[in-house]
């Protein structure tokens, strides 16, 4: 009996449709008679349409924030916002219920991790907009009509978005697809537009409290008049925000506080809409069996890891004990210095520990050599995308500050402080990122076979090559559907230590991005504060490039432990 093909897009136009199947669909779909051919062409143009125009508003009220009178950018944030909940609605309360919408489920989407990090930082978006709305209404005679609306359209489409992914986020659409991929591909343009939004509003507030601590007279600089002017209308504009009431200077700090978790909301929620697109129309074989892995705490208690957990304990105090000195002491003149060699001098010791973790991790892999997990799996793809894409942020701030330094020179501790951060930085990220993804790939119970045992099938009769290949090809089925037949079953060999070692190093390693982590969401920014691209590049240019970057390095962090955190559990 042949084995049935483990994915196939059925909408594709080379793919023929699969017999003996119970959910087989109708040849002729009425919508596709005037839609083009391409599987994903209708809603990957409507996406990417809908984001250049709503780039183009944020951008257009970031950079002139005078020139919109009419406040385009809000209402057409509300306008995608409202059409994206009529399509949640429509899909969780008619399209869900309609028989074999749904006949197949990818097993690899929606993790344990990472639902339970969406739901923790969906929690605190939800408590953001509280805030807002009470910040928002306090200072309702100083905002426009669409920003004082937009917290009452956004924590609804929150609110349901999460629902969506907590519970269908497996899913494989079948049914209304040409309608669900354009919702889908609506909900994460929304996402993207939302999350750039936080990132320029955040960029406001992180120049506000610059110019209060170290009380900046932008008029003696030496941008130009333009610039002088832009950045007074923003102060000036910040200043109507909150009076003398105690509520609404409450209010704003809580936004403050609040506001990394909403925009990492953002783009891990777009990352699993992501994959929900991708999968509409995908099949899996009834065949395919997948092996759940449960993260609970028998995990670490049970597997002995104890090294990894101090080490990264002990990086979680020091980190917890620096971003408090930090932001007591980067405020105060005297203390300012010190301020920094502690930010600095933290990170100078923790980043060549974990460079050396991530070295013995790859030659933990070598050794263990295990066979790789091939298959077409988006989730998969979509990590090691976003973990190479994330990873720009930090690596552009980086060789920015390397040019910096060959220009202006490291004269005094700080710049050769900063320059030894950049360089560590770039060590360190891309040797996380070779270990991170060479275990992503790795088969979590099946050894890789010998190369012996291929050259001696070449003095074989040609009858037992042939049974040969044949088992190769059951074997590779059987890497993608989760079997492990008896004859490929060579994981027993495998060392006991290295499977304790790769558990010791991903503990330490997760405990250590969550630090790095917390220390730049939270507002610390040294390499604007006191760096060599400020000296070099100019204040604007060089404020937009770690305002873009910083942003993308947190979300580098963050999805790096949700990795590091499977390959724990597959160790």
């Amino acid at each position: 009996m042949n084995p049935d093909p483990i994915v196939t897009e059925l909408d594709s136009p080379s793919n023929e449709p699969v017999q003996n199947s119970d959910h087989q669909e109708p040849e002729l779909d009425p919508l596709l008679v005037w839609a083009p051919s391409g599987r994903r062409l209708i809603s990957g143009l409507l996406g990417l349409n809908v984001v250049l125009l709503g780039a183009a508003l944020v951008a257009g009220e970031a950079f002139n924030p005078t020139g919109l009178k009419h406040h385009e950018p809000q209402v057409f944030m509300l306008l995608l916002l409202g059409v994206s909940l009529v399509w949640l609605l429509w899909y969780l309360l008619w399209a869900r219920r309609q028989p074999d919408i749904c006949p197949h489920k990818d097993h690899h989407a929606g993790g344990i991790t990472v639902t339970v990090v969406l739901m923790l930082f969906a929690a605190f978006s939800l408590l953001l907009y509280v805030f807002r709305i009470g910040y928002l209404i306090s200072m309702r005679d100083c905002k426009p009509a669409a920003k004082v609306v937009a917290p009452f359209i956004e924590a609804p489409f929150l609110a349901l978005q999460t629902y969506l992914l907590w519970a269908h986020s497996k899913d494989c659409i079948h049914r209304h697809k040409i309608i669900t991929r354009s919702g889908l591909m609506l909900i994460l343009s929304a996402d993207l537009l939302l999350w750039l939004n936080a990132v320029t509003e955040d960029t406001i507030h992180t120049e506000i409290e610059l110019e209060k601590e170290d009380r900046l007279d932008f008029s003696n600089t030496k941008s130009s008049g333009a610039d002088v002017t832009d950045l007074t209308g923003v102060a000036n504009s910040t200043f109507c925000q909150c009076s003398a009431s105690a509520a609404c200077l409450t209010f704003r700090k809580a936004i403050e506080v609040l506001y990394p978790f909403n925009m990492e909301y953002y783009l891990m929620a777009g990352c699993m809409i992501y994959v929900m697109w991708k999968n509409v129309g995908r099949r899996m074989s009834p065949d395919h069996h997948h092996v759940t892995q449960k993260l609970t705490l028998h995990v670490v208690y049970e597997g002995g890891i104890i090294f990894g957990l101090v080490l990264g304990g002990l990086v979680l105090v020091a980190g917890v004990t620096v971003f408090i000195f930090y932001q007591v002491w980067v405020g105060q003149k005297q203390l300012r210095l010190t301020a920094f060699l502690i930010f600095y001098g933290y990170h100078l010791g923790v980043m060549p520990v974990m460079s050396l973790c991530c070295l013995a991790g790859m030659l933990v892999h070598r050794l263990e050599r295990r066979a790789n997990e091939g298959g077409h799996n988006p989730t998969r793809s979509l990590d090691v995308l976003l973990l190479v894409a994330a990873a720009l942020g930090q690596l552009a701030l980086s060789y920015f500050s390397l040019v910096a330094a060959l220009a202006v020179g490291t004269e005094g501790p700080l710049g050769s402080l900063d320059l030894s951060y950049s360089l560590l930085s770039l060590l360190e990220l891309i040797l996380q990122n070779i270990f991170i993804i060479e275990g992503l790939h790795r088969h979590p119970s099946l050894l890789a076979k010998k190369k012996e045992k291929q050259r001696s099938s070449i003095f074989k009769p040609r009858k037992k090559v042939t049974a040969s290949i044949q088992e190769e090809r059951k074997t590779d089925i059987s890497l993608l559907e989760g079997n492990t037949p008896a004859a490929v079953q060579e994981h027993d060999g495998k060392k006991p230590w290295t499977k304790q070692a790769l558990k010791e190093i991903c503990a330490f390693l997760i405990l250590s991005n969550i630090m790095l982590w917390v220390i730049p969401a939270f507002g610390v920014h040294p390499q604007f504060e006191n760096g060599l691209g400020k000296q070099f590049f100019g204040f604007s240019a060089w404020f937009v490039l770690v305002n873009l970057g910083q942003p993308l390095s947190v979300f580098y962090r963050m999805h790096s432990v949700g990795a590091l955190m499977e390959l724990l559990i597959t160790a």
